[in-house]
């Protein structure tokens, strides 16, 4: 039995979109939404047109599959809310412009600054412990800085 000689009934395509749908529920994003459209249009399609082969549908359905989630990202995107807080879970982020002071030398790139009410790995020139410094970037959870003016 060859893949061109399976004919699914357009319903199927409508359950394979239901699953798609069920599964965004357990998943975290937006990703079988877009499946689960694309599988919806192939089963219009197919309703409409009954002698679509089988490697047809599953071509068309590739091709929506693609497109829907390429327009459903930048959909996304664009409905983003605005916040006064865009750094709310990107700590490390939130302290760049900051002064503080250097609880650890900084030896060989690496040392430790007081920032908020613990301290944090920097990374920067060599200075002393008790050196005021200004955060200027992060690298994942290290701080990048340079010496305070």
């Amino acid at each position: 039995m060859s893949i061109s000689s399976l004919q699914p009934e357009f319903w199927y395509w409508w359950v394979a979109a239901a699953i798609f749908v069920g599964l965004e529920i357990f998943t975290p994003g937006v990703a079988f939404l877009w499946l689960g459209i694309a599988a919806v249009l192939v089963g219009l399609l197919v309703a409409f047109d009954p002698s679509l082969g089988f490697d047809l549908q599953l071509l068309v359905f590739a091709v929506l599959s693609v497109i829907t989630v390429v327009l459903g990202r930048r959909f996304v995107r664009l409905r983003e809310p605005a916040t006064d807080q865009p750094t709310l879970n990107r700590r490390a982020e939130s302290y760049v412009g900051r002064t503080v002071t250097l609880t650890q030398a900084i030896v060989d790139g690496t040392g430790r600054a007081a920032v908020g009410d613990g301290t944090w790995i920097v990374r920067g020139d060599d200075m002393p412990a008790g050196t005021r410094v200004r955060i200027t970037g992060t690298d994942g959870i290290v701080l990048l800085v340079e010496r305070a003016p």
